[in-house]
């Protein structure tokens, strides 16, 4: 139950062991136009350009960053959390101008201070996590990209830990590039850096004034071969990852069948009924709120006396894996719950146990079996 690499659907592990194909077997590339097609769908994005790389999605982040910023543009970094601060490092490497917008910890940036950053000077991007993993703060984009849209700046939306768990619609919020790793609530082991692009974004590509300042990131190398699969014909760059590509299919089929609408609905129930849970038993959350917490992980803060590594270990005799901390800050002060991808009730259910477990062995005051009765309320 930690926020990545989650628990993966059967069939989709079955696919990973099918005998590997050539990459430009007939097979393979209906697979592969078949996986882009499916993302334009979950993305909702129909008019734009999907990729999928060999990498992490750090990769993705790079690939969005590195192609749209030119040595001494400005680029605005809106950060609820260790991966804010990652899209500021990014930046950097490729010479940008950063103004870094970062929010307390828990809590969110607010739409006036970056109206008014965005008013104070000329702006190329701006990014936008969507979750921080660290905090497990929820930000919506929406209204940033619409600031955005305004003062004609390109916006770039962290989805490594929302895409296919948290709404997202690209092209009518008028995101320009959402990205995400494969091993977060798409459902498919790590290795697969995926993204989209908007027509506005490859516009600004193709309109660039210096070369792109990485070989393996440039879309000049790969966009020809999304077009190629995209067209059902072959092509090739770079030797893709033909196993976890079918992996990619069935998983996305997956999702495609369940309606992307109805499984984010699904992640919001469990997660609000499981920080509802969370709460009942004295425990406090990372985001300052319910309403900024993520649906698809929670991020918890240790009671006080706790010692937090005999906690989790308590926890995990019950079989349950959880997460420590990330953010630098507080890393030693809380602990990260993933509930995201074919997670369903009975996960949580069993996970809340364990969690009421390790804290009654640790010496927290609180009724055993609270939080179970929290949840199944809020749930049924």
């Amino acid at each position: 139950m930690i926020p990545g690499p989650i628990e993966f659907e059967p069939s989709v592990l079955r696919a990973m062991g099918e005998a590997t194909a050539s990459h430009v077997a007939p097979n393979f590339i209906e697979t592969f136009g078949n996986c882009l097609d499916l993302i334009k769908t979950t993305w909702k994005a129909p008019n734009g350009q999907p990729f999928v790389i060999a990498g992490s999605g750090t990769l993705a982040m790079d690939m969005a960053i590195s192609n749209l910023i030119e040595k001494d543009e400005n680029a605005l970094v809106i950060s609820t959390g260790y991966f804010g601060e990652r899209f500021k490092d990014i930046l950097t490497t490729y010479g940008a101008n950063v103004t870094i917008l970062t929010a307390p910890i828990g809590d969110i940036v607010s739409l006036e201070a970056i109206e008014n950053e965005l008013k104070s000077k000329k702006y190329k991007l701006v990014t936008i996590t969507h979750v921080d993993t660290s905090t497990g703060v929820l930000v919506d984009p929406k209204p940033i990209t619409s600031l955005a849209k305004k003062h004609d700046v390109l916006s770039i939306l962290d989805g490594v830990c929302s895409v296919a768990g948290e709404e997202i619609q690209q092209e009518n919020w008028g995101i320009d590039v959402v990205f995400t790793g494969s091993q977060k609530a798409i459902g498919v082991p790590p290795g697969l850096a995926l993204l989209v692009a908007s027509e506005k974004a490859i516009e600004t590509w193709k309109n660039r004034k210096t070369p792109v300042q990485s070989y393996y990131s440039d879309w000049k190398n790969w966009l020809p071969v999304m077009e190629a699969y995209q067209a059902r014909k072959p092509s090739y760059f770079g030797t893709p990852s033909v196993n976890l590509i079918r992996a990619l299919e069935v998983s996305l089929e997956l999702i495609n069948k369940q309606g992307i609408t109805n499984r984010i609905a699904l992640h919001k129930k469990f997660a609000k009924a499981f920080q509802k849970a969370i709460l009942s038993i004295g425990l406090k959350t990372v985001p300052i709120s319910i309403g900024i917490s993520a649906n698809t992980l929670t991020a918890i803060y240790y009671p006080e006396k706790i010692d937090g590594n005999e906690f989790r270990k308590k926890v995990g005799e019950q079989g349950v894996i959880i997460a420590g901390g990330l953010h630098t800050d507080i890393k030693a002060e809380y602990f990260r719950v993933g509930h995201m991808g074919s997670v369903n009730a009975s996960d949580i259910i069993a996970t809340l146990s364990a969690i009421e477990i390790g804290l009654a062995k640790t010496g927290h005051q609180f009724t055993l079996g609270t939080s179970l009765s929290t949840f199944q309320k809020e749930l049924y």
